[in-house]
């Protein structure tokens, strides 16, 4: 190996190169398996889901009022990383079907913030468990548990995709 790295070297060949290159195909390959993967399992879940009438920004914007609590129309664009307008055109269409209601924020009486309705809070609770419920027992039947355990340690991974 050490003659074919010094041979290499000889013709202005790059050993790192051909490795970054490498590495470079790999992760061309891995990037577009797991963007059709992530859409399939998105469409999936979308089949269980029992919200079938909201899209997928209005179920993100329900979402993460359900995880993180009351938010102003700009946290929330912020948040979901979406311009402002685009946001508030959402939230709109929230508060009209009942799902989100408006209140001043406490410590800032010129703010709204926004704030699950009883009746969302029911949805998205029950769509969440829908979905869980599929995925969890999914990855009960199709999944030895050292699979199981290698899907664990894949997800710690792919989570810094999403920082």
């Amino acid at each position: 190996m050490d003659s074919q790295r010094a041979q290499g070297q000889q013709d202005g060949a790059n050993p790192d190169a051909a490795h970054s290159e490498a590495a470079h195909a790999e992760a061309a390959h891995a990037a577009r398996e797991l963007r059709v993967l992530v859409g399939r399992l998105r469409r999936r879940l979308r089949e269980v889901d029992s919200v079938h009438e909201l899209t997928a920004s209005q179920l993100a914007v329900l979402g993460r009022l359900d995880r993180d609590g009351p938010a102003s129309t700009s946290d929330l664009a912020k948040a979901e990383r979406v311009r402002p307008q685009s946001m508030a055109a959402t939230v709109a269409v929230l508060e009209e079907r009942g799902m989100i209601a408006r209140r001043q924020d406490p410590d800032d009486g010129r703010r709204q913030l926004i704030e699950l309705t009883p009746t969302a809070d029911e949805t998205v609770s029950g769509s969440r468990r829908a979905r869980d419920e599929w995925l969890e027992s999914a990855l009960r039947e199709r999944f030895s548990a050292q699979e199981l355990t290698t899907v664990i340690t894949a997800l710690g991974l792919l989570e810094r995709l999403s920082e």
